[in-house]
Order: structure tokens, then C-alpha cells, then sequence
């Protein structure tokens, strides 16, 4: 791949540079409501409103409601949360290097499958973290949960594209989701494929697509 043609990146959050385990959140609702976590996880691919709440389709409220509905508990909006959040893990020094160096070479983006709750925690750990509020590194922040349409659904990477006049060939698209990765190859976008969180990413690789 010829990497002299790249002048934008969009890069993804969960997995790339803020560390996610999703197994902490199950076993947090598993506590909460007697439940086997592999029951929870097995319960999630099912239930959608989690879907729903990161297309901005529910509000945190309606979401909070749905989780005691899930549950089968009710339980405080405060510890909903503390849940909900819990697999949202650190953000490790070498990715704060990353999107730093790669913000000065290139336009970058943020583009990630989110939503309001866990917006303000990993906005607020970053800010603690950095001492900068996390949207100074980018030229544009994208979050699902505001766009009404999330990844890997082709309508969400044209905006992108489209808002800001990005050429598909010029711009790599650097997300831990298999499915992510073949949108953005379909629409002729160049990728690269890293692990979840994965402690080293070379944007540099002759591993990209």
C-alpha cells in the first residue's frame, strides 16, 4: 500500500484507544441481579435496546428504565451507571502519543459506536488523564448515539466522509471490528485492522488493507 496517499485518519475509541473489557460490564449486571455473566452476554446479543441506546433511539432514561426491565430489579440510576461503565478501562500513554503525533500529520476523526453514558466517562477520564478535554485531538468528533446510525452500517461512514469532503482512497480507517473494516473497504477507504486493544498500533504497517 502506498502510504504517501494518506491524508486523513478516522480512527475508532473502544478497543483502539481506550482499553474496553466488555465481560466487567456483564459481570457488574450479573452482581446486580443474581445472574450468570454468560447468561448477561447471551441476554445482550438479544435485547435491542443496547442498540438502540447507541443510535440515540432511547434516552439515558428510557435506557436506565430498560436495564431494570432486564434485570428484573430496580435499581438506582447511579448504579446503572457505575455498571454500565465499568468496561470502559484505561487509556494507555502510547495511545494518547498516537493520536497526538497522527493529529499533526493528518486530519483526523474520531468515529465510535457509543452513547451518553459512556460518553461522559471516557470524556471525563481523559480529560484527568491529559488535562485536555478529548475533541481537541481530533478536527471532528463522530458518535453514533448523536448520528442516529451506528457501525458497521454504510450510512454512517458516508457522513463522515461527505461532511468533510474526504477522499475514500486518501483515508484510513483504523478500528478492531471485522465488520467496520469491510464497510469502510467496500467504499474504497483504506484500513487497518488491529486487535482490541491491541498495546502497540503502527499507522505506519504494511499490514493495512
Amino acid at each position: 500500500m502506498d502510504t504517501d496517499k494518506i491524508q486523513n485518519i478516522i480512527f475508532d475509541l473502544g478497543g483502539v484507544i481506550v482499553n474496553i473489557e466488555p465481560k466487567l460490564t456483564a459481570e457488574a449486571f450479573a452482581d446486580l441481579s443474581g445472574t450468570d455473566p454468560v447468561d448477561i452476554m447471551e441476554l445482550h446479543q438479544s435485547a435491542n435496546f443496547f442498540t438502540a441506546y447507541e443510535k440515540g433511539l432511547i434516552t439515558d432514561a428510557v435506557f436506565r428504565r430498560e436495564v431494570c426491565n432486564f434485570l428484573k430489579r430496580d435499581i438506582p440510576d447511579q448504579t446503572i451507571d457505575v455498571a454500565w461503565g465499568a468496561l470502559l478501562q484505561e487509556i494507555p500513554p502510547q495511545k494518547i502519543d498516537m493520536i497526538t503525533a497522527a493529529h499533526k500529520n493528518y486530519r483526523t476523526f474520531l468515529l465510535s459506536n457509543t452513547n451518553n453514558i459512556h460518553r461522559i466517562k471516557f470524556c471525563r477520564t481523559f480529560q484527568d488523564l491529559t488535562g485536555r478535554r478529548l475533541e481537541e485531538y481530533f478536527e471532528k468528533v463522530y458518535y453514533s448515539f448523536e448520528m442516529g446510525k451506528r457501525k458497521p452500517d454504510e450510512g454512517i461512514f458516508l457522513q463522515v466522509l461527505q461532511d468533510n469532503d474526504l477522499d475514500p482512497g486518501e483515508t484510513l480507517l483504523v478500528d478492531d471490528s471485522l465488520p467496520n473494516i469491510q464497510t469502510a473497504i467496500s467504499l474504497g477507504m483504506k484500513t487497518l485492522h488491529v486487535e482490541r486493544n491491541q498495546e502497540k498500533i503502527d499507522l505506519n504497517t504494511n499490514g493495512r488493507n
